[in-house]
Order: C-alpha cells, then sequence, then structure tokens
C-alpha cells in the first residue's frame, strides 16, 4: 500500500507529486532540486553548492522516515551541464560512506527553475 512522506525540512512539492512515497518497503524521493525548504533558489550557486543543497532535501525526507544516506540504494543524477560532473561528484560523495549506493548520472537539456542539478533516491526501510 501506497504512503506519502512529506517534511517541512526539505522544499514543499509544487506540482501533482509527494516529496516521497514508499509502500513500506522502499522510499521513492522526487527529484531534489537546490531549493531551500523557504523555497529560496540556490539556481545561481556553484554546481557543489546546488549538489549539497539537492542532498541534503534527500536527506531531510529519509529523516523524515528514521531513514538515512547509509539506507539509499540508488540515485539518480540530471545535469544540465555533464561538464560539471567532477564538482558535483566530489561533493556528491561526501554524504556517502565507503559503499555509496548505486548511479546514473546523465546530461539533459532543462532542469526546473533554471537549476544546475536534480537529484532523486530509492532506499530501502
Amino acid at each position: 500500500m501506497k504512503r506519502i512522506i512529506g517534511t517541512e525540512d526539505a522544499p514543499a512539492a509544487v506540482g501533482a507529486y509527494s516529496q516521497a512515497t514508499t509502500n513500506g518497503g522502499l522510499v521513492f524521493t522526487a527529484g531534489q532540486i537546490p531549493f531551500t525548504p523557504e523555497g529560496e533558489s540556490l539556481a545561481d550557486e556553484s554546481i557543489a553548492t546546488q549538489t549539497e543543497r539537492a542532498l541534503s532535501n534527500v536527506e531531510a525526507i529519509l529523516a523524515e522516515e528514521g531513514l538515512d544516506m547509509s539506507d539509499v540504494l540508488k540515485t539518480t543524477i540530471l545535469l544540465a551541464d555533464i561538464d560539471d560532473f567532477d564538482e558535483m561528484n566530489e561533493t556528491y560523495g561526501g554524504f556517502f560512506d565507503d559503499e555509496p549506493p548505486a548511479r546514473s548520472a546523465v546530461e539533459v537539456g532543462n532542469l526546473p527553475k533554471g537549476v544546475g542539478v536534480e537529484i532523486e533516491a530509492i532506499a530501502t526501510q
């Protein structure tokens, strides 16, 4: 059975989606962009700063379920410019221990609100 997850510690959903959903076994986060919980955009900041904010949003959503980044099985990283991969990757690595999740990283044509990165995660409960 699907259950909706939400927290005030990450930006509110601004469309027909939830911050995350779960079936009691897996948690699926929506793509998180570099917005503060108050809705402030960090689109003009470096990719490192944008990555940190997006992952902090993922972290906050997982925390609502009593989970942390060590519970993440898979992430998908969407980059507006694949040339930002190295900078994103350096920041990303700081969020995971020596057993990071599986990951995909791709360049896309555009991301919402003009941001440089969007990150979604699948975690286990």
